[in-house]
C-alpha cells in the first residue's frame, strides 16, 4: 500500500518515540529502516532472551511483533499524537532461532482513530530468514 504520512517530520518523531523505549533498549532491539506504514526492526541473540531450549523467548517474539506493528502505525499519526495498542493476535509458527530476529510491520488500514497492522517476525542465520510468527493488530492514536 502506498500511504501518506500525515506528518511531515514522521521518521524524526518515530525514532524520538522510539529512544524512549527503555524495554526495546534492554532487549538490544535495533531501528533499521522506516517508511509510511513500515517498520523493521532486529533483536540480535543472547541468551537472556532464550528459553529453555535455546530458542528466542516467546515474550521477545511477541514484544517484537507488537513494536514492530505499532511503530508501523505511528509513522501515520497527526503530529501531536501516539499510538497505543489495542490488541494483537500472535501465532508462532516455528522456533525463533538465528543470529536475529527480524521483526517488519506493515500498516494494512489506517484510520482517524484505529489502525490495523500485519506483522510477520523472521528468525535470521547466516542472512536466511525462517519465518517464525505472524500477527495482526490493532492500534489507537491518541494525544500525546
Amino acid at each position: 500500500m502506498n500511504f501518506q504520512p500525515r506528518s511531515q517530520n514522521y521518521i524524526e518523531i518515530v525514532q524520538a518515540a522510539f529512544e524512549r523505549q527503555g524495554f526495546m533498549k534492554h532487549l538490544g532491539t535495533e531501528l533499521v529502516d522506516v517508511r509510511p506504514g513500515f517498520c523493521e526492526l532486529h533483536i540480535p541473540f543472547k541468551e537472556e532472551l532464550d528459553q529453555h531450549h535455546g530458542y528466542f523467548h516467546g515474550g521477545v517474539i511477541g514484544s517484537l511483533a507488537d513494536v514492530s506493528g505499532g511503530f508501523a502505525g505511528y509513522t501515520l499519526v497527526e503530529e501531536g499524537q501516539a499510538m497505543l495498542t489495542v490488541e494483537y493476535k500472535l501465532n508462532i509458527i516455528s522456533p525463533g532461532a538465528g543470529d536475529y530476529l527480524k521483526g517488519v510491520g506493515r500498516v494494512v488500514k489506517s484510520g482517524r482513530t484505529l489502525t490495523v497492522t500485519h506483522i510477520d517476525v523472521y528468525g535470521v542465520k547466516d542472512g536466511i530468514e525462517t519465518q517464525c510468527a505472524t500477527a495482526i493488530q490493532t492500534l489507537m492514536a491518541v494525544s500525546a
